[in-house]
C-alpha cells in the first residue's frame, strides 16, 4: 500500500488549508503559494479553497520523485 495514503488516513477527502499545513508541516504563506501556483490542486470558491486530499498525496508523491 502506498505510505502517504496511510500517513493521511484521518483526514477527509477534502482538506481544508490547515489540514494541509498540518499534513505537510508547513506554514500558512507556502501552503497558499503552493496552492496558487497549482502545485497543489484545487478548486478556489470565493475566498476558500476545496483542496481533494488525493492533490495533496499526488503532491508529496511528485516531490519524492524530483528529490
Amino acid at each position: 500500500m502506498d505510505k502517504s495514503k496511510e500517513i493521511f488516513s484521518e483526514y477527509s477527502d477534502i482538506v481544508t488549508v490547515d489540514e494541509v499545513m498540518k499534513m505537510l508541516r508547513l506554514g500558512k504563506n507556502t501552503v497558499y503559494k503552493l496552492l496558487k501556483d497549482g502545485e497543489i490542486m484545487n478548486v478556489k470558491v470565493g475566498a476558500r479553497y476545496i483542496i481533494p486530499k488525493r492533490s495533496v498525496i499526488e503532491f508529496v508523491s511528485t516531490t519524492n520523485r524530483k528529490s
